[in-house]
């Protein structure tokens, strides 16, 4: 398998979305996903968004899709929005390439901090986090307001 881990690309746009609606599957919330591939194209390009992928043979097998954010008592973060790889390629390091690399551009970017979310149900995730020395938080609770 010749797997190539590079920045996305407009052209790579399908292959992201789809990967986004898989994650959103495995989620249970696959009604929630509202965002189009036009908006996807707009936010890639405009830089609201970067994103790592995954390449086999022009496919699109993973992904990491990330932003610049600010920790007030850190500084610089990169936060890792969506992780993942398409289920019928994992078990093959995809995953492991694809975060080394979004931590590698997190250091590069001269972040002090690179932050997700796990669900906590999600054990495989969670052991793959752990192996790679993160810090699960489990004492803060997410707000948000949907407009």
């Amino acid at each position: 398998m010749n797997i190539t881990i590079r920045p996305a690309t407009p052209d790579d746009i399908s292959g992201i979305y789809a990967l986004v609606k898989e994650l959103a599957e495995y989620e249970h919330a696959a009604h929630e996903v509202t965002a189009t591939e036009e908006l996807y194209h707009q936010c890639l390009e405009d830089g609201t968004f970067m994103c790592i992928v995954a390449d086999i043979d022009g496919q699109i097998v993973g992904i990491c899709i990330y932003y610049m954010t600010f920790s007030t008592w850190k500084g610089k973060m990169l936060y890792l929005e969506d992780f993942v790889v398409r289920q019928s390629h994992r078990q093959h390091g995809i995953g492991q390439l694809l975060f080394d690399s979004y931590l590698a551009t997190a250091k590069s970017q001269g972040c002090a901090l690179a932050k997700w979310q796990v669900l906590d149900w999600n054990e495989p995730a969670i052991k793959f986090y752990e192996k790679n020395g993160a810090i699960i938080e489990k004492e803060w609770w997410n707000g948000k307001i949907i407009f």
